[in-house]
């Protein structure tokens, strides 16, 4: 059976607040981002099935992630995944993330596990470029590595447009 997919866009960060932050590397979330993490904590309305947290490993995915989710972490022991694959699409400051090592430093001690991310996945050329193909080609994979998955119900933490939401609908295998 195709997993239930949640798909959530990360709470505000700095990089929200005004066109010059776009050149903040890899922002984290705002004070009103963090209270917007609490909301969907609060009324996120699927978190007794949820057994898996896929996350961009950009640091303001990350804390969404952790900080709408504690419950679910702490409660089933739950790890989230970070996969490079779902980071921002583009090239600016702000949607470039931090380097392996600057992750696991500063996620030190929380459930993150990170073996995904590897060295260069965030320098934006070749396979991590922002390009129409590359874009699709990590796209591609991504569902397929979320298939491949035996969770049923997964929330996927990453980016978007518009204001931090989830949505439910099944993945087709």
């Amino acid at each position: 059976m195709a997993p239930k997919i949640h798909l959530v866009r990360h709470a505000q960060g700095f990089h929200n607040l005004c066109q010059a932050n776009s050149t903040i590397h890899d922002p984290l979330l705002t004070p009103r981002g963090k209270e917007q993490c609490t909301e969907l904590q609060t009324n996120f309305p699927y978190h007794s099935g949820v057994d898996l947290i896929v996350s961009s490993p950009i640091r303001r995915t990350l804390y969404t992630s952790l900080l709408s989710f504690e419950h679910d972490i702490k409660t089933k022991g739950l790890t989230i995944i970070a996969l490079p694959e779902i980071q921002e699409t583009s090239d600016l400051p702000c949607d470039t993330g931090s380097s392996p090592e600057e992750l696991a430093q500063e996620f030190a001690g929380k459930p993150i596990d990170f073996g995904l991310v590897k060295h260069g996945w965030n320098v934006k050329t070749g396979r991590w470029s922002p390009s129409k193909e590359a874009i699709a080609q990590r796209a591609l994979e991504a569902r397929e590595w979320l298939i491949r998955r035996p969770e049923q119900e997964i929330v996927v933490v990453t980016h978007g447009k518009s204001r931090p939401f989830c949505i439910a609908r099944p993945l087709e295998r």
